[in-house]
């Protein structure tokens, strides 16, 4: 039996993280996965406990716009779309800073970003001391799971759950600000309709 936990037991999710383990919680969009990105032990963690191979990068949540800022090059236009649509159902995949350590995205040039969709989340990270990797609960390349019995049964080397629900049971929006122009990789409950209006 893998531990569930309540929010009120934040600190025990959060020396689980800071030991290099992985947890689930609920975000707004389905349940993920999560390790903090400052370790390569705990990424190791989290590709076992997902069984995914090191080229499919994992995306990170970040507290704050702050914390982005310091991972991810972020131009005028990218800060007006986190201002609008973050926290929300919204991944930007942005330049990366040239310290992020070569793991964190595999060496590649470009990450995936999202803010903490919920006040928990955003302590968590806080707590952690650093962004966390953020991925769907599930085997790599198997369906999301919907409900801690599904996580249980599916990653059986996680070190913990979090209780609670998740609200849009849809993944996020994939916005590519990296291009001269914006383009959507998965079109989620925001649209690039919404996304231009909100830049004029």
């Amino acid at each position: 039996m893998i531990k569930r936990y309540r929010e009120n037991q934040i600190d025990e999710l959060i020396q689980i993280l800071k030991n290099d383990g992985v947890i689930s919680v609920p975000t707004d969009t389905v349940y993920g996965l999560c390790a903090r990105i400052d370790s390569l032990e705990a990424y190791n963690n989290l590709l076992k406990v997902k069984n995914r191979p090191r080229n499919k990068l994992f995306p990170i949540m970040c507290a704050d716009k702050n914390q982005i800022k310091s991972i991810a090059v972020v131009s005028q236009k990218t800060e007006k779309i986190i201002d609008v649509f973050m926290p929300g159902p919204i991944t930007l995949i942005l330049k990366k800073r040239a310290e992020l350590p070569t793991y964190v995205n595999n060496g590649s040039s470009t990450i995936a970003v999202r803010m903490a969709t919920s006040e928990f989340l955003k302590n968590l990270i806080h707590k952690t001391g650093c962004p966390i990797f953020m991925t769907s609960a599930n085997q790599s390349g198997e369906p999301i799971s919907k409900n801690l019995d599904e996580i249980e049964n599916s990653c059986p080397l996680l070190n913990g759950m979090l209780e609670g629900n998740v609200s849009f049971g849809q993944a996020s929006t994939i916005l590519d600000c990296t291009l001269n122009e914006l383009k959507i990789s998965r079109l989620g409950p925001i649209t690039m309709d919404q996304i231009m209006k909100s830049l004029i």
